[in-house]
């Protein structure tokens, strides 16, 4: 059998992290990243530290073997293609060159143990990459042996440290009893508060608009809060309330709360720890899932053509491409939809909140279903994209895009999007205004409609037509009444004239 061609296009990643080893493999593909292979595995190195800290035996043959794993796939990926990253323990052990020699052997790759300030950067590119944020962002990452904290804004990381305290490490210090009370819990929240209270005074003089979170830790918390029919924005009261539920537990072998997977379950409580501490130190009121982090950082650092791209239009581009979307009828819905909500969006305030993107979004996404089949396309293109990854839009926000494209058209039912709890409103809006231009662009011509005009009393809307327009073009006004009809049953008013 002939040597194998490595593939131009895939990217590999490596994080040796402080709890997990992780690879994640990317294929470069319709003006985005594809992944196509992530393989996680438990390592915990930081609890082969001891005070002086020497990285033990033990710990760095657990981190042999599970790159050992990790060598037998990257063999297929052009060398260039591939980074290795190594964060705190690494940087912390005085041994470290001794893991780092075997480990680059296994690996036959270099292994770069990177600063905590690159770290921070990176971890910021990450988010920023993955996620859209206009203003200033606050960025935190709890990992097993450090925890970062940016504030970014756009590409560009303008605050950022790495603190040395992390969930494995805390593991270790305030929960070796493996005891579940409020004397650990307290004294973990006591210490993380000495180290972040130093950076504290800066960080809220720079302020932030909004704070997410880049690790296992919140997506722990954000799992649970779902199990319990909370939304998934965090708060400490949140946090507080699930440190109450924990500690009734007794001990972390107990530890059995509702959306708590067990691999995350032996780190959560000290993670937890150190999130209230950053939630009270830095007063921060609420706070979201980052889509990405420290491999995704490393990932589109080494691809240069996504430097700096416009995320979301990079996304939707992507998806339009890839599911052979009639690129002038989705931009015609979407101008269309557009200069209704403009018509609107005094009285509907939140159109102005972030809520115009989301309705372009829409507009040019909700035909990716027909390639499947027309009847029920709605429901295929919710499918697909609830299931596809969106860079650029956050959980919330990719929420509320299936959700409408989905509601676009066919029957409605009465509270249709009850399950995206504070995102209701925003939601029935965006959904009502798409589906009025779906039914506009129907002939899908340009310079098919006459003067229009969309009015709104409390939430009646009422769509004005010149000249007598719909007299003439029958379908239409049937069409319009059938979704005077459909919206009824939703409990919304739509008028014709």
């Amino acid at each position: 059998m002939g040597q194998l061609k490595p593939q131009k296009n895939v990217y590999a990643v490596i994080d040796l992290g402080s709890n997990s080893f992780h690879m994640l493999i990317a294929k470069s593909i319709a003006g985005g990243l594809q992944t196509i292979g992530r393989v996680k595995r438990k390592v915990r190195l930081a609890a082969g530290l001891n005070e002086d800290n020497l990285l033990s035996t033990e710990a760095m043959q657990r981190g042999w073997e599970c790159l050992a794993l990790f060598a037998e796939r990257l063999q297929d990926i052009p060398k260039n293609n591939i980074t290795i990253v190594a964060t705190a323990t690494l940087r912390l052990a005085t041994n470290a060159d001794e893991f780092k020699i075997k480990a680059e052997q296994i690996l036959a790759h270099k292994i770069n143990v990177i600063s905590g300030e690159l770290e921070a950067r990176t971890i910021y590119k990450g988010v920023a990459h993955t996620s859209s944020c206009s203003g200033r962002q606050l960025v935190i990452d709890i990992g097993g042996a450090s925890t970062e904290v940016v504030i970014g804004k756009g590409f560009d990381a303008l605050h950022y440290k790495s603190l040395n305290m992390g969930c494995v490490t805390y593991l270790e210090r305030y929960f070796k009893d493996c005891k579940l009370n409020d004397a650990n819990f307290n004294a973990a929240i006591k210490a993380a508060r000495v180290v972040i209270d130093d950076i504290a005074p800066s960080y809220k003089v720079a302020g932030w608009e909004i704070a997410s979170g880049a690790s296992g830790t919140v997506q722990a918390i954000q799992e649970i809060m779902v199990a319990q029919s909370l939304d998934d924005t965090l708060s400490l009261d949140k946090l507080n309330e699930i440190k109450k539920q924990s500690i009734a537990y007794n001990t972390i072998a107990e530890l059995d709360l509702p959306g708590l997977s067990e691999e995350r379950r032996l780190v959560f409580v000290s993670g937890l720890a150190i999130l209230i501490a950053l939630f009270e130190a830095l007063e921060i009121d609420k706070m979201g899932l980052a889509g990405g982090a420290l491999r995704e950082g490393v990932l589109y650092s080494m691809i240069p053509e996504f430097h700096n791209h416009d995320i979301r239009k990079r996304t939707v581009d992507g998806l339009m491409s890839r599911y052979h979307v009639d690129q002038k009828q989705a931009n015609r819905v979407a101008e269309l939809s557009s200069h209704l909500a403009a018509q609107v969006s005094e009285q509907w305030l939140l159109l102005d909140n972030n809520g115009l993107p989301l309705l372009k979004a829409i507009a040019q996404l909700h035909e990716i279903g027909l390639l499947i089949e027309y009847k029920q396309y709605q429901k295929h293109t919710a499918y697909i994209l609830e299931n596809t990854e969106m860079p650029g839009f956050s959980q919330s926000e990719h929420k509320i895009i299936a959700a409408a494209a989905n509601a676009h058209r066919s029957d409605l039912q009465k509270n249709v999007f009850a399950h995206l709890g504070c995102h209701v409103q925003l939601t029935q809006y965006l959904t009502r205004l798409i589906r009025i231009a779906v039914i506009l662009s129907m002939r899908r011509q340009d310079d098919v409609l006459p003067k229009l005009t969309l009015t709104v009393n409390n939430e009646a809307l009422t769509l004005i037509f010149e000249n007598d327009w719909l007299k003439a073009h029958p379908l239409m006004a049937s069409e319009l009444q059938q979704e005077c009809k459909q919206q009824a049953k939703a409990g919304w008013k739509f008028i014709v004239k």
